[in-house]
């Protein structure tokens, strides 16, 4: 399978990026307004796995380009790009793909990390809203961290909550989640919980903050 990471070359697409092209046999397309960066980051991706005996060919085109290429697209942006990247990109969707959302909603003051849902709801939702007709949406990977995902040499047995109101397409994302050694995939219901599931990520950052030893802090629900 083809995986675009929309946003691949910032925090979240780097270490899914990495992940999967470690753990599984999937072709990688790394995407980016700037297909020069795209290339770029593609190529460090690749020194980075070659360097750990995983000889893998990792791509980077234009956002647009590298949705044209795969069938499940990975929204690797800021919630506030979400819309924007979707309208940018929606020539080259088909009905065979999946959008996948690892955004959460967070803004900081003075006492921390806070939900900061857009009026949709949740950013979930507001893919939802935005994505062309018949395109599914599933809402995944909101509350890992990045930089625990992009280290190759850390451990990560940690679950990530998915919510999708299309059954085969969360079916889909939850089998390529679990590709990716110690991650594990839990149903969390349909868009509707969306908001619920993206709130728990500033709290993870709160607590990472505020507790000696718990840096890129990750959820095991036993």
């Amino acid at each position: 399978m083809r995986i675009a990471l929309l946003g691949g070359t910032g925090d979240i697409g780097e270490g899914l990026a990495l992940r999967w092209a470690y753990h599984t046999d999937h072709d990688i397309v790394i995407g980016s307004r700037d297909p020069e960066k795209a290339r770029a980051k593609a190529d460090e991706y690749e020194t980075e796995l070659s360097s750990r005996g995983r000889d893998v060919k990792v791509t980077g085109f234009e956002n647009k380009m590298a949705a044209d290429r795969a069938r499940i697209v990975v929204l690797a942006v800021p919630p506030y790009h979400v819309a924007d990247t979707i309208e940018a990109v929606e020539d080259g969707l088909s009905e065979d793909d999946v959008l996948v959302t690892p955004a959460a909603g967070v803004k900081r003051d003075d006492d921390g990390f806070h939900y900061h849902p857009p009026k949709a709801g949740s950013v979930t939702q507001l893919v939802a809203d935005a994505a062309p007709d018949g395109i599914p949406v599933v809402g995944a990977f909101h509350n890992l961290a990045a930089g625990r995902l992009a280290n190759l040499d850390a451990e990560l047995d940690i679950d990530t909550l998915v919510v999708a109101d299309d059954f085969d397409a969360k079916d889909t994302v939850s089998r390529l989640a679990e590709e990716i050694d110690g991650l594990r995939a839990l149903d969390a219901g349909g868009i509707a919980n969306a908001a619920e599931v993206e709130s728990v990520t500033p709290l993870l950052i709160n607590v990472a903050q505020n507790n000696d030893g718990m840096h890129d802090l990750g959820v095991r629900f036993r």
